[in-house]
């Protein structure tokens, strides 16, 4: 509503008609499982964006957190500081730089990402025995190799613990996405508190909860399968 007014120059008494007359028709049960497939994927596509371009710049500044100490301490001090900056002033921190849309949204959910999985990398490398490192480095293991076949596997746990943990965040937090115009269920959320109506935010706000539990166990799923069996027997034990 706000691109349509400030960047499309529509009026403002248009646009309002318009938002109304689309929020009422919602109420009708024509159509709904066509706009609840539509917002999943708005919201599917915010959290796996976001969340797959933090993986790969979240996941080496763990390993450099892990290695070197000092500049691990300004790594996590960063992505701290940006998880202290309130969600709606990030989003709209990102309108000047990405527009209007889904771009600013994942943007911000990309910022929030960091610092889970960033922090979660460190810890789990840095719990590493230093017997085990010293085994290592006997055996001639190369750094690289050392890293991919012992360092990694050993804290995978630990790792996918900080992946879990941003993606279901993303799940809730994109729901504000929709102020920016990013779609995904907090669109008829917001229609529904601008309405006062119950029914309209229940369909944004109990599907974002289902896909929150389905993420936490797609990602138990994960964990179990790239868990070398040894680790699953020791973890029991």
């Amino acid at each position: 509503m706000n691109k349509a007014v400030k960047i499309d120059h529509q009026s403002p008494a248009r646009v309002t008609a318009g938002f109304l007359s689309t929020a009422v028709t919602s109420h009708n049960d024509n159509g709904f499982w066509q706009r609840l497939y539509r917002r999943t994927l708005e919201h599917l596509v915010l959290v796996g964006v976001s969340l797959s371009l933090a993986l790969l710049l979240a996941l080496p500044l763990g390993v450099l957190a892990a290695r070197e100490r000092h500049v691990g301490q300004i790594v996590i001090a960063l992505t701290g500081i940006l998880q202290t900056v309130p969600t709606l002033a990030m989003f709209v921190f990102m309108i000047p730089l990405f527009g209007i849309g889904a771009a600013p949204a994942i943007a911000a959910l990309f910022l929030y990402s960091l610092l889970p999985i960033v922090r979660n990398t460190h810890a789990g490398l840095s719990g590493i025995a230093p017997e085990l490192h010293e085994s290592a480095a006997a055996l001639g293991l190369p750094r690289r190799t050392r890293l991919w076949r012992i360092e990694l596997p050993l804290a995978l746990s630990t790792i996918l613990a900080g992946v879990k943990i941003a993606a279901v965040i993303n799940v809730g937090t994109a729901a504000l996405g929709a102020l920016i115009g990013a779609g995904g269920y907090g669109q008829p959320i917001l229609a529904g508190i601008r309405l006062d109506d119950i029914g309209l935010i229940l369909q944004g706000a109990i599907p974002a909860a289902i896909l929150a539990l389905l993420v936490q166990g797609f990602f138990e799923i994960i964990e179990r399968l790239l868990t070398p069996r040894g680790l699953r027997l020791t973890a029991r034990e």
